[in-house]
């Protein structure tokens, strides 16, 4: 079962309330949906969603949908999103709709990159939404991911875990760059992958037009959207 079939499944009557606006977009196998918060600063890194979808259409033989789709997460139609992208330099406060939905959504399928863009010492981005997964699910639902993990070889073999980037300045504000990054599993699969390593601002830049890049940047991200559609 696809994660868009278990979310299906698991909105069940409300889902045909919601469902059609998203089958009257084309037929896609995939749509970046980026999360709209109330708190912090959520429009971050505007390239990188296109960037994404170009290698997505480069490598792969998904239908892909090649705008960026922007959706409050305080809005019911964000559930019915295989796919969602939330990130931040600022403070991450959920209002009650949004924790409530950010909730339901993690819990019934769905999968959400929640990446940190904060490159201050303080870590705000971090300590914040760390405090709300926290207080959501539980203190101890944020668990490192082994290198074996099979995100990733979704799709490129990443032998030694997440790719580095130029942009892990500070990790998770503890002044420290991690070869990790963390998730929360629900019955096993992989409904929340958060990284500390701003992997944003990296696919934001176009590789092809950098020449001290050797190869394309945002394969990483090939295999973060080929694994929240199959898992």
């Amino acid at each position: 079962m696809t994660r868009a079939e278990f979310l299906r499944l698991a909105l069940g009557a409300s889902a045909a309330l919601l469902l059609p606006s998203v089958r009257a977009a084309g037929g896609y196998d995939f749509r970046f949906t980026r999360l709209k918060y109330d708190s912090g600063d959520w429009d971050v890194d505007v390239r990188m969603p296109s960037n994404v979808i170009t290698s997505l259409i480069d490598y792969t033989n998904l239908r892909v949908d090649p705008k960026e789709h922007v959706i409050a997460l305080a809005d019911p139609k964000m559930l019915t999103a295989p796919f969602c992208y939330l990130a931040g330099h600022k403070l991450v406060e959920f209002n009650p709709q949004e924790r409530h939905h950010f909730e339901r959504y993690v819990r019934n399928g769905g999968f959400v990159l929640v990446d940190d863009c904060n490159h201050d010492i303080d870590g705000l981005f971090a300590k914040s939404f760390e405090a709300q997964m926290a207080s959501i699910f539980g203190k101890t639902a944020l668990k490192k991911l082994p290198k074996g993990h099979p995100l990733y070889s979704s799709f490129f073999k990443f032998p030694d875990g997440p790719p580095a980037t130029g942009f892990e300045l500070n990790g998770w504000g503890d002044d420290l760059v991690h070869d990790y990054l963390r998730g929360i599993d629900i019955h096993g699969r992989l409904g929340l992958l958060y990284s500390n390593k701003d992997y944003g601002c990296e696919w934001d830049y176009d590789w092809r037009n950098k020449r001290f890049l050797a190869e394309d940047n945002t394969k990483f991200a090939v295999n973060i959207v080929m694994y929240a559609l199959t898992s």
